[in-house]
């Protein structure tokens, strides 16, 4: 392996699991994809690092292989909290109650919606990257966000 893939595996690892997460509501299963991800930019990692953003590689590629893992009904997605991983974490200042209002928020949306605010908020992709990795036009990402974020706000207001 490549001191250059260690640094950045290092740094950007974590981040697509917790984004994976958030995508699938299952941290196995983005882990899962998150691992397979990072085996596959290794293999190709003389082209991959010539990206312009190869950490977006990365999470395009984690999400089209949990895609195709649902597609083909190898795997059944556990309802199972996102919280799984945080049930160490203290509660400081209300962080475990915004967790949790998150996932719940983000399990009530529609797959389309999530994955879109996923790529666009937690992957910090540009729209038309969004688009790209959907699959579908910028317009459409747009309303979808639009759709979501106004879902979101309707969710959060019974929250607070």
């Amino acid at each position: 392996m490549t001191r250059e893939f260690e640094a950045f595996f290092a740094s950007h690892y974590d981040r697509t699991r917790r984004a994976m997460v958030v995508a699938l509501g299952d941290g196995d299963l983005a882990e899962e994809a998150t691992q397979e991800a990072f085996c596959r930019a290794l293999r190709r990692w003389r082209k991959v690092a010539g990206l312009e953003r190869p950490e977006a590689w990365v999470l395009l590629v984690a999400l089209n292989v949990s895609r195709d893992g649902a597609r083909r009904g190898a795997r059944h997605r556990a309802k199972a909290p996102l919280l799984a991983s945080a049930s160490a974490v203290a509660d400081r200042d209300g962080e475990v109650d915004d967790r949790m209002a998150l996932t719940e928020m983000l399990a009530a949306m529609p797959d389309r919606q999530r994955q879109a605010l996923v790529l666009r908020f937690f992957g910090q992709l540009s729209v038309a990257e969004v688009a790209r990795a959907m699959g579908c036009a910028e317009g459409t990402v747009k309303s979808t966000l639009h759709a979501a974020l106004a879902s979101a706000r309707t969710s959060m207001e019974g929250v607070r």
